[in-house]
């Protein structure tokens, strides 16, 4: 949607070039909803109607006079088996000058109405089938294109809508409904060239309509149906506007600001590899456009993805020439993306809210000076000293507000007061005087105009204070929703990770009954022996590549140290001692899961009792050696 709303406003001089342009922008809306699900729309609708043209063998729909002039000669002499002593290259003039072709032609053009009406009843009540993101980058061209040309039509507007939804969208798939999987052929069947033209014909009648575009000069033998025409561009007018009606994403797909902390699995997106490319390319190409502001974090995406990668690159082939058949063919290579958000929660959202925050608390405040002691601007109330009759009066109403508050149940007061109602009125206006100027540095309230924007914006606030309460009543829904959500996710959570734990208990203590199960040579019982520690010098670990080194200790001296490893009681724990010289130094426990993770997670080396470094991955191969015979 960002590039569409970019190419309106930065590339377009006149409405009509999102027509003759042909932007890639919406050639990609359009590739993109004639896909799985936008091909299933099409065949809802047109599949019917398209069926009925096409099993109608007497249908046969010519308007060109001259088509109709030499079917009709063909046929004379077909009849007579005499060459007709007609002429046999006319002009549509010419050709339109029989009595013949004329009644030809108006029994043609009464056809082509009859079963054109049938296409275009189905289109126009099919608005709920064309898939939502048609609908909702329609509304958005409509809405951007009146932003770019205030001074546009609404039948401009709408002109440009029905390039979209009609003509990029449906009229190919009814001029070739076999290409777009409309109708279904059996094996080597395909539309016959009568078949073609008919739809070629109606899916001509629709465009012309759809742009409300008259049959004039050339085609002025067809200025009979003009008047269809016109009635059917009301129709599809009609129907191009309740198209853009769509709802809002936020409404269609029921998300807000909060959507995110309650979704269990990652949203995934399916795109082809040609798709990306296209994207990336778009993206860079008018990343000043997108994102104005240099420290939008798109910015920092962009520059973390670097150039504009290669299809070979992506798939991980050897590049291909230019030329080559199969880079296309692996342009159409769709993968499944999941989407993970980069960053965290930006500064800058704080900033906007503790702004927002600030000047409620300050609108909050201004009514309450304001009722007391009125002027003509904010500025001049603020820097006029309250009359002590005027004090007098607000510190009675603070002190009926007091008695009012303290009758609200403990739950429903805020933990923190949004004003403070203790201080007197001038030290409210002292407060007002400090916020607007904190105000004014980010650029919320302007001094200049006296403050006039934020009283109008408090008269606004006070006439629609009920809608105002609907709106909260909405919101307190949605967040009671949004806390059942959380409420089930953690459940979800916490089920999930009993039932993890349980896992890696079974896992460990089957690891510890099969490493405690040994054969003797020739024995075909097995039985269970206690394991026992597992005692190697420093010296030997180091040439088993354990043991990368200890701290001021030198090689020489590894044979004096002993590792003495033993399982606990508590299955996946060993205890690990280290003695030197046979004096025992420290004990530690050495969890088995825990070196997996940090297996899992690519690191390499760690340290024990703070001295001795070993290779993790040699570690955790020794211990499933000797203690679960694996």
């Amino acid at each position: 949607m960002c590039f569409l709303k970019c190419k309106c406003r930065s590339k377009v001089d006149h409405i009509q070039e999102i027509v003759t342009g042909n932007p890639t922008v919406i050639k990609m809306v359009v590739s993109f909803n004639r896909g799985a699900r936008g091909q299933n729309a099409l065949r809802q609708i047109l599949a019917p109607v398209v069926k009925e043209i096409m099993d109608d063998k007497t249908l046969n729909i010519k308007t060109d006079p001259v088509d109709i002039y030499k079917s009709w000669v063909n046929q004379m002499e077909s009849q007579t088996g005499e060459a007709s002593k007609l002429p046999y290259d006319v002009t549509p003039e010419q050709a339109m000058s029989h009595e013949e072709v004329r009644t030809r032609l108006e029994a043609s053009i009464k056809n082509m109405r009859t079963v054109t009406d049938k296409f275009l009843s189905a289109i126009i009540v099919s608005v709920d089938k064309i898939p939502y993101g048609m609908r909702f980058i329609a509304k958005t061209l409509k809405d951007t294109l009146n932003e770019r040309f205030p001074d546009a039509t609404e039948d401009e507007l709408l002109k440009i809508v029905g390039n979209l939804l009609y003509y990029r969208y449906m009229n190919p798939a009814i001029v070739a409904p076999d290409a777009f999987d409309i109708i279904d052929l059996s094996a080597g069947g395909q539309l016959t060239n009568e078949q073609r033209r008919n739809l070629g014909s109606i899916a001509k009648m629709l465009q012309h309509a759809a742009s409300n575009k008259m049959f004039l000069g050339d085609n002025a033998h067809l200025n009979p149906i003009n008047e269809y025409l016109s009635n059917s561009y009301q129709k599809f007018r009609r129907f191009f506007l309740s198209a853009c009606d769509a709802p809002s994403l936020e409404d269609k797909f029921n998300v807000d600001q909060y959507s995110d902390l309650v979704t269990l699995t990652k949203p995934v997106i399916y795109i082809s590899i040609g798709e990306i490319i296209n994207t990336h390319t778009l993206l860079l190409d008018h990343q000043d456009a997108i994102a104005p502001d240099h420290n939008d974090p798109i910015h920092e995406l962009l520059d973390d993805l670097g150039e504009v990668p290669t299809i070979e690159s992506l798939i991980g082939e050897s590049p291909l020439p230019a030329d080559d058949p199969n880079k296309e063919m692996m342009g159409k290579t769709e993968v499944s993306l999941t989407l993970t958000n980069k960053f965290d929660v930006p500064d800058e959202a704080n900033v906007e809210m503790d702004a927002k925050t600030l000047l409620l608390n300050t609108k909050r405040l201004i009514v309450d000076v304001i009722r007391f002691q009125p002027g003509e601007t904010l500025t001049e109330i603020l820097e006029t000293v309250a009359t002590q009759e005027q004090e007098a009066d607000y510190q009675r109403a603070m002190q009926r507000r007091a008695i009012r508050d303290a009758k609200t149940p403990e739950k429903m007061k805020q933990a923190k007061p949004v004003v403070d109602d203790s201080l007197t009125l001038q030290g409210k206006k002292d407060k007002i005087k400090s916020n607007l100027q904190r105000l004014g540095e980010l650029g919320k309230v302007h001094p200049e105009k006296k403050y006039q924007d934020l009283i109008n914006d408090i008269s606004k606030d006070i006439r629609n204070q009920r809608r105002y309460r609907q709106r909260r009543k909405a919101e307190l829904v949605k967040l009671q929703q949004t806390n059942a959500a959380l409420n089930s996710k953690t459940n979800f959570y916490n089920v999930q990770i009993d039932y993890y734990n349980q896992y890696i208990k079974t896992c460990m203590d089957n690891l510890a009954s099969k490493g405690k199960v040994s054969k003797k040579p020739g024995d075909n019982k097995a039985k269970k022996s206690k394991q026992v520690s597992q005692k190697y010098t420093a010296a030997r670990l180091h040439e088993k590549g354990v043991l990368i080194d200890i701290e001021d200790l030198q090689p020489n001296q590894y044979k004096n140290v002993i590792f003495e490893i033993s399982p606990s009681e508590v299955v996946g724990v060993f205890e690990v001692k280290a003695k030197l010289m046979g004096v025992h130094l420290e004990t530690l426990l050495l969890e088995y899961q825990d070196l997996l993770q940090l297996q899992y997670e690519g690191v390499a080396v760690m340290k024990l009792f703070d001295r001795a470094t070993v290779n993790v991955n040699l570690l955790v191969f020794l211990l499933n050696k000797k203690f679960y015979g694996k």
